[in-house]
């Protein structure tokens, strides 16, 4: 569900909440001022030295898990166009009329795979872009299985087999990639002990009477910043970080140009 929401309000809502939680810390702050001692202070300190370590450590935790989902869906795009440009090649093994609807079947394919990027959040055009690969998968499948019927001991066709099969694979792998993100529960932690510590901040300023508003903003700007950026990673679909499909797309320059 987050992930399907528009960035720009994202960034608005956590700003938005940001604020709040300074506001709300520092009224209450303000009460406590009166019956405060240095002790409180310090502690409240040591408090907001913690919480801000610990929101540090969730940070960087969640850009690596992001980043890591990320270069995953790369190499699964490379790799799935050295799959189809490596069984492209095998099907010279086969034989005239079969290689022809081969390079047919795999042009569609690839085409195909392109679509399912641009289908983006629509679900009806992910599942006909699910859909039609499945069914080109299968038709492709036919024609190997009818040229190892022909000669079970092929060497070649059996080559085009082992190709093909690692390219139905690396569709499904990159499906998966898909909807591999970071969970919503880390997400939803590290809007809590954002606020958290911001609140504490808020306090600490209500304590001494003083806002300090120009650090306390950038510094919660700044915390937002990388949450979003967290979240851009790690959305395949929009955002300003996209997987290239440079690879698929010379791929399919290429099977456009003929073999």
């Amino acid at each position: 569900m987050l992930f399907e929401l528009n960035e720009f309000l994202v960034c608005l809502g956590l700003i938005a909440c940001s604020c709040i939680a300074i506001e709300i810390g520092f009224r209450l702050g303000l009460r406590r001022r009166a019956i405060s001692d240095e002790t409180d202070r310090t502690h409240i300190s040591s408090l907001q030295g913690a919480l801000l370590g610990l929101l540090a450590l969730l940070l960087g935790f969640s850009f690596a898990m992001a980043v890591g989902r990320y270069d995953a869906r790369r190499a699964l795009v490379i790799k799935e166009a050295n799959a189809i440009g490596t069984t492209l090649l095998r099907t010279e093994f086969l034989p005239a009329e079969q290689r022809n609807e081969a390079r047919k079947l795999l042009r569609a394919y690839v085409d195909s795979r392109l679509e399912f990027v641009n289908a983006r959040l629509d679900e009806e055009w992910l599942k006909k872009t699910f859909t039609t690969a499945a069914s080109l998968q299968a038709q492709l499948w036919s024609i190997a299985t009818t040229a190892t019927t022909q000669d079970p001991r092929s060497v070649p066709a059996g080559l085009f087999v082992t190709t093909l099969n690692e390219m139905i694979d690396v569709s499904e792998e990159r499906v998966a990639a898909f909807y591999n993100n970071v969970p919503q529960p880390i997400i939803a932690l590290l809007v809590a002990v954002s606020s958290g510590a911001l609140g504490l901040i808020g306090y600490g300023c209500g304590l001494v009477g003083r806002r300090h508003l120009p650090s306390t903003i950038l510094f919660s700007v700044l915390s937002v910043m990388v949450l979003i950026v967290v979240l851009d990673i790690d959305r395949p679909r929009q955002g300003l970080i996209q997987v290239s499909q440079g690879s698929m797309l010379r791929l399919q320059e290429s099977l456009r140009g003929g073999p």
